[in-house]
């Protein structure tokens, strides 16, 4: 279990993180997602030792380790770069931290055959980096870092070199391997179809402070703000102007640009009158048979994906995704009407933070 409470680092005047208060439970895949600049990859190396702490409490199974030297905190990470010896067999690589303990022979070859099972690298022992695929050294660069027995292991953006297939090969790898080693981790990443598919535990990182963090569904489905609400989901969520006023019976009566008019329920009250902005996912906007929607909108964009196709519909300052079933006979410059469904729109106040509208 790995605690961050406060947690700040500066360059120089530059606050860079700035109060972080993280829990990562014992066995959990947690991922630290959210843009360039974000600080995703300075708190992964705060973490690691790789950086100092210049304020706050990092604690590891209930160790302060703000200053203990990163040899000597039991975590072991993985790099984008592999960083593997080219003069080295894998075998070799992967035992090289086991050679420094002076660790003898046969016990070493026995820990790198177990680790090469789990990997799928048995047949590869003996070959060295060059005659390797980049999902192959990814691999072994893993097998360097988990045959210390980690209590901790840290994966700093390891699949961004890795081309497209071979990043959704190694994300199920991931996920096995975190099966079956029953480890922490921590993974950063700039992607977050990665942070989707592979976390049980989603940190959003946006400035230095974290946006919101939570299960992956949880935050795909109630977003704490606009930022998260447009980071998380591919395509992002809709973000549409609304103008509010106090409804009947306890609900909220909003109105679009776009000519869309909803009622939402708010038994506490809680949407100011004026202008609010309303989010909703692509795949809660639906085509509906002529006249018979709630607003029309002319496509723009017809992106055909097989099973699925994406419309973009609405005027070139404010476009909304629409996801409709892969044979809907549309094409651009045709009016669709569209339905919104209500129990799945999420309001923004002009801060951008959610507005929580029942309290039931």
């Amino acid at each position: 279990m790995i605690t961050l409470r406060n947690v700040r680092k500066y360059y120089g005047a530059l606050e860079v993180i700035k109060g972080v208060d993280i829990t990562v439970e014992d066995g959990e895949f947690a991922v630290f997602v959210g843009p360039s600049g974000c600080g995703k990859s300075t708190l992964l190396r705060m973490i690691a030792g790789l950086e100092g702490i210049d304020g706050g409490d990092l604690i590891l199974n209930g160790q302060r380790i703000n200053d203990v030297p990163p040899d000597k905190r039991g975590i072991a990470m993985v790099f984008q770069s592999y960083a593997l010896y080219p003069h080295m067999t894998v075998a070799e690589n992967i035992g090289f931290s086991l050679s420094l303990k002076k660790i003898p022979d046969a016990e070493i070859r026995k820990q790198v055959g177990e680790v090469a099972e789990i990997l799928q690298l048995t047949e590869y022992l003996d070959r060295r980096p060059a005659a390797l695929s980049g999902g192959q050294r990814q691999r072994v660069a893993i097998g360097r870092a988990i045959i210390k027995k980690p209590s901790l292991i840290l994966f700093d953006e390891p699949l961004s070199n890795l081309d497209s297939a071979l990043r959704v090969q190694m994300r199920a790898e991931l996920q096995r391997l975190h099966r079956e080693l029953k480890a922490t981790a921590v993974y950063v990443t700039h992607d977050q179809v990665e942070a989707m598919t592979m976390a049980d535990r989603i940190v959003v990182l946006n400035r230095g402070v974290v946006s919101q963090q939570g299960a992956p569904m949880d935050l795909y489905h109630r977003p704490e703000n606009d930022f998260v609400a447009t980071f998380i989901g591919s395509p992002k969520m809709n973000i549409i102007p609304m103008r509010a006023s106090r409804g009947t019976s306890g609900t909220v009566h909003l109105d679009s640009p776009l000519g869309l008019a909803m009622d939402l329920p708010d038994a506490a009250m809680a949407a100011p009158q004026g202008d609010v902005r309303m989010g909703i996912r692509p795949e809660h906007l639906k085509v509906a048979p002529d006249g018979q929607g709630r607003f029309s909108l002319e496509v723009s964009i017809v992106e055909r994906l097989g099973v699925e196709t994406y419309l973009t519909v609405g005027p070139p300052d404010l476009p909304l995704i629409v996801r409709t079933e892969g044979d809907m006979t549309i094409r651009p410059g045709d009016r669709v009407s569209l339905t919104a469904d209500p129990g799945a729109c999420r309001l923004f106040d002009q801060t951008g933070n959610a507005i929580h509208l029942t309290n039931a």
